[in-house]
């Protein structure tokens, strides 16, 4: 499937936050393996006038991805040892970026559980640094063209998320920002229903609770295998 193009990017970054729920996050491995997962958590960071953003105090050697072309990956480092992906939005020039806070897993599901070893698939991908954990993001994915088809870290189409599904919050970890920008609505967070891990054809495994399917569930599957 062909990633989500340039132009996706384009819009006002709040609306892309929205629109990147459901997307398909997909790692590309060096082996021709691929590690996805669907975006169920955003933050939007609105360029140099937002505090909290990192564009806040103008370009940087760490945050001058920010400032290229949309559609593009910025992935830093924070707390001296974890990665952050972002999908930096808008015309080239003006910073604005996406965080990517959380994925549900649904290809590579195995090769996720090996790099988040220990831990239950509850918390495999429900946070930023847990994402790149697990589907081996790191540094070297810094500027990686996330729009074109073959790229190593793109974002594919996936499900339409429906508005009843959608809760709209201040983003965390940003004590540092003073207000408005500290209470700024720019939180994008998906609760899934339980047919929708169903539908989206999610692996069992990282279900909630690991549960077996229901009879709903189980009808569901079949109606999607036609």
């Amino acid at each position: 499937m062909r990633p989500l193009p340039p132009k996706f990017y384009l819009e006002d970054v709040t609306r892309v936050a929205r629109a990147l729920l459901g997307q398909r996050l997909v790692r590309r491995l060096e082996n021709g393996g691929r590690l996805a997962g669907y975006i169920v958590e955003t933050e939007a960071y609105d360029g140099e006038e937002d505090k909290a953003c990192h564009a806040s105090h103008g370009r940087t050697p760490r945050n001058a991805v920010m400032f290229g072309p949309p559609g593009r990956a910025y992935v830093y480092f924070t707390y001296g040892m974890h990665w952050c992906l972002n999908a930096v939005v808008g015309p080239e020039g003006q910073p604005a970026a996406v965080l990517i806070r959380a994925i549900v897993p649904c290809e590579g599901v195995e090769q996720i559980a090996r790099n988040r070893a220990g831990r239950p698939p509850e918390v495999w991908t429900n946070g930023p640094a847990k994402v790149c954990q697990a589907l081996q993001i790191d540094g070297r994915l810094n500027g990686c063209d996330l729009t074109m088809p073959g790229s190593p870290l793109s974002i594919e189409p996936g499900f339409v998320v429906p508005e009843a599904w959608v809760q709209v919050g201040p983003r965390v970890g940003i004590a540092y920002a003073p207000e408005p920008w500290r209470s700024m609505p720019w939180r994008f967070i998906v609760h899934l229903p339980d047919e929708a891990y169903t539908a989206w054809g999610i692996p069992p495994l990282v279900w909630p609770g690991k549960r077996s399917p229901s009879p709903r569930q189980r009808e569901a599957r079949r109606g999607a295998e036609g």
